[in-house]
């Protein structure tokens, strides 16, 4: 058998002196004793695969909502190629596998019904009552809202991962780490993370754009990193016709060519800081791990493309008016009359620690998409079933 102690006293032998020991947690909130025969991050792992937040995943849309196809990327499938990257970038650069693995996979929790145009429209119908944003949501989540133990609230997670949720710094998250010592870096298992998130949505959309016949191969065919893996595959830049084969070639390669630069550039940055600990990571102030300048750069230059091209097409926008027609009637319905609440949520009300429009914003945030236009069906057509 390998107990907990076994697998601690592989951590010291196998990680980089920079990657966190689970033997060094600095614990969680409420004490509570720990697994026999899983380490701390494991268990933390194991914790947030287990929530009911984690399952919404599956219908809470990426780009596509749910009905535009089952072949398209969810928040969930996101997730689950987060983990996969971040798992790998943690295992090349000598971190906590499980660690990183834990930040990955609870990341998104906080996200609403309908991507990012659900948190714009949270965020707009909560002015003057505290605002939104899924990275706030993700830690309210973990700490307080999944009541799943009898002696304590949330998830009861590690130090270190609620710390890497914090923390978690992309293009598309708002960092407030109070609390979380913001003065000093997150652990690079936490780093580790933001580079995967960037790394999965900028490849999958373009994946999933391209399926959808939506980006035009004959635009991204001035892009930096469309070329560059063109020419390392041999291939022209412009091509009359892409099949799915050689659609999943080319983002195959692009996966790498990202993989490759992040853990080359990250490895040079912990030798050119002269790395010895967790603590020099942390006492670094900024994250290190990264993509280098040109592969940042060439980023950037894809990122804008997506954001004008697929984001802002009108497949895309036609959907985010709905959403956003779906989840202001819904919260501007609740707010009225509250009492349309269900029962469980209404108790919630009743206890008083959250003032109502919170208490409402928790509700939609939890919605998935199929759920919340379901809601809006039973609220607002007379011919459907309440």
């Amino acid at each position: 058998m390998i107990s907990r102690e076994s697998l601690e006293e592989r951590e010291r032998k196998f990680l980089a002196p920079w990657g966190m020991k689970s033997a060094d947690t600095r614990g969680r909130v409420y004490e509570e004793d720990e697994a026999d025969y899983r380490t701390v991050y494991q268990k933390d792992r194991d914790r947030i695969v287990h929530t009911t937040a984690f399952r919404r995943l599956a219908y809470k849309t990426q780009v596509f909502v749910y009905h535009e196809g089952d072949h398209y990327r969810n928040r969930l499938t996101h997730t689950m190629e987060v983990a996969q990257l971040g798992r790998t970038l943690a295992r090349a650069l000598g971190a906590n596998e499980e660690l990183t693995e834990a930040v990955c996979l609870a990341h998104d929790l906080g996200h609403p019904p309908f991507g990012h145009t659900g948190e714009h429209i949270l965020n707009h119908l909560m002015q003057g009552h505290g605002g939104f944003d899924h990275q706030r949501q993700t830690t309210r989540i973990v700490e307080k809202l999944e009541r799943r133990y009898p002696d304590f609230p949330g998830l009861n997670l590690s130090y270190e991962v609620r710390e890497g949720l914090v923390k978690h710094d992309t293009d598309y998250d708002v960092i407030n780490a109070e609390g979380y010592e913001p003065d000093l870096a997150g652990t690079l298992e936490c780093q580790l993370a933001n580079i995967a998130d960037e790394l999965a949505w900028n490849t999958s959309d373009l994946d999933d754009g391209l399926y959808a016949g939506i980006l035009d191969v004959e635009d991204l065919a001035t892009q930096p990193l469309w070329q560059r893996v063109m020419d390392s595959q041999g291939l022209p830049y412009h091509l009359n016709h892409l099949d799915s084969l050689t659609r999943a070639r080319i983002i195959r390669r692009l996966v790498g060519i990202e993989m490759t630069d992040a853990v080359e550039y990250t490895y040079a940055q912990l030798l050119a800081h002269q790395v010895q600990s967790v603590d020099d990571v942390r006492a670094i102030g900024h994250n290190i791990a990264g993509f280098s300048p040109d592969m940042a750069h060439a980023n950037a230059i894809q990122k804008r493309y997506l954001f004008d091209h697929f984001y802002r097409s009108y497949r895309v926008v036609r959907m985010a008016t709905k959403a956003e027609l779906v989840l202001t009637r819904l919260f501007e319905a609740y707010v009225r009359e509250p009492r349309m609440l269900p029962p469980d949520t209404q108790r919630k009300l009743e206890a008083g620690e959250d003032d109502m429009h919170r208490v409402i914003c928790d509700y939609l945030a939890g919605m998935t998409d199929r759920y919340a236009i379901q809601e809006y069906d039973r609220l607002f057509n007379p011919d459907e079933r309440v």
